[in-house]
């Protein structure tokens, strides 16, 4: 598995990230444990987990797996804004529940740091000033290397950049949107705006909840059985839906690798991205979705799977997109050098 830098920072992370979401809820520790084995033994470095996956169990199974391991070796990534109880702050994103709840991660993680410490959705309620200065504090203090955020919108992200960088704090590396073949209005300005400001991208649910894995295929009358995605039934049964699997089984069919294997391909040929970030329940689910690394679709194939899934842009994109000189001349930068 290849390693890619976060971003602009100097952390070198692996292709592609393990999602420990499933800890203690889809899989049991000692499933959980085995996955983590299968991944670091395919090359994988990069670990990502939440303080609200399970109320801390996530982090807790992650954190009995660490002992006896390198630590230096890996990048772990959790997540802060949970409400943990019903006390008044033990959620959102005040320097109270940030520094409460850090300390708490690290308990359950067994570790002295953090690699990457990222806020799990937009806070309202509390100044950015506030969420910002406490990150940068903790980053001074060696509780965490890097900081990221999940969630955001363009105009939240490009605010919070801008913040960090005018109080000299530090910034957002990383940011974790929802991104794959049916879920990608992260085009229409995150991307754009993480590569001009140097931030890593590493897109959850890359499979949208099973729907590109190879288990929803055209005719199905309803979701398959046990199926993640099978809530969204109503809203994904579409031609357009349709078109994107047909396109992804037969390009999987073509190359010999899963359609699960090919949607993540794509993500990982897409500009700007670092590191699309797998969950699984099982040994055999994971080992199939790091069957993404090591190959490439060809030109031909990228584009249909790009073009198949593409749709009209909503305004203001639309015009935006109508005028002349809005690409850059160069090309769009990815190498943040």
């Amino acid at each position: 598995m290849q390693q890619r830098f976060l971003g602009r920072t100097g952390l070198r992370v692996s292709e592609l990230c393990f999602g420990a979401m499933m800890f203690g809820s889809g899989a049991d520790e000692a499933t959980s444990h085995r996955m983590l084995d299968t991944f670091t033994e395919a090359g994988g470095t990069f670990i990502d987990t939440a303080d609200m996956y399970g109320r801390g169990v996530s982090e807790e199974i992650l954190g009995r797996w660490l002992k006896g391991r390198r630590r230096d070796d890996l990048v772990i990534a959790t997540k802060v804004f949970a409400t943990m109880s019903d006390a008044p702050n033990a959620g959102g994103l005040s320097r109270k529940h940030i520094v409460s709840a850090v300390e708490a991660s690290l308990r359950r993680l067994g570790t002295d740091y953090i690699d990457l410490y990222q806020t799990h959705v937009w806070d309202a309620t509390t100044p950015i000033e506030e969420t910002l200065s406490t990150l940068d504090t903790l980053v001074k203090a060696g509780k965490v290397r890097y900081v990221g955020a999940s969630n955001l919108s363009g105009a939240q992200l490009q605010k919070a950049l801008d913040v960090a960088r005018a109080r000299d704090w530090e910034p957002y590396s990383c940011l974790q949107p929802l991104y794959n073949l049916l879920a990608r209005e992260v085009e229409w300005e995150l991307l754009p705006l993480s590569a001009a400001d140097g931030v890593g991208v590493i897109p959850y649910s890359p499979l949208q909840g099973g729907w590109l894995s190879g288990k929803f295929r055209r005719g199905m009358a309803s979701p398959p059985e046990g199926a993640r995605g099978s809530g969204a039934w109503e809203r994904r049964d579409t031609e357009e839906t349709w078109q994107v699997v047909d396109a992804l089984v037969e390009i999987a069919d073509a190359t010999g690798h899963t359609p699960a294997q090919v949607a993540l391909r794509w993500l990982l040929q897409r500009p700007g991205v670092t590191a699309p970030i797998v969950g699984a329940r099982s040994v055999e689910q994971l080992s199939d979705n790091l069957g993404a690394a090591g190959w490439e679709l060809t030109a031909d194939q990228d584009e249909r799977l790009t073009s198949v899934s593409a749709r009209p842009l909503p305004y203001p994109y639309d015009v935006l997109a109508s005028y002349p000189g809005r690409e850059p001349r160069t090309g769009p930068r990815t190498d943040f050098s």
